[in-house]
């Protein structure tokens, strides 16, 4: 059995996304951690100003995650970030005990 670890990941959401469309898509990135780990804590912290402008926007909608994964799974979540349209930027990071 692989190795369970904790990790925080923030996600920026464009902020003229589709609420929908964004919705959907952090259901799915949820899924793959909870397909192999468990959520401990998510706070929608909305929309902030960005420090510098990313593709002409200037503010971003954030969600920071709280959860416990196998460290496989981090590659998977990395990937699916970067390919869904309604994500910006994302970062995620081991949490030391």
């Amino acid at each position: 059995m692989e190795m369970m670890r904790n990790y925080e990941a923030i996600f920026m959401f464009y902020p003229d996304a589709d609420e929908e469309k964004k919705v959907k898509h952090f259901d799915r990135l949820k899924a793959i951690i909870e397909d192999n780990g468990k959520i401990s804590n998510i706070d929608e912290w909305g929309m902030r100003k960005l420090a510098y402008e990313i593709e002409y926007y200037k503010e971003a909608s954030y969600v920071l995650v709280e959860f416990e994964v196998e460290t496989e799974s981090i590659k998977e979540i990395d990937r699916v970030s970067k390919i869904l349209d309604t994500v910006m930027r994302h970062m995620i990071i081991a949490v030391e005990d």
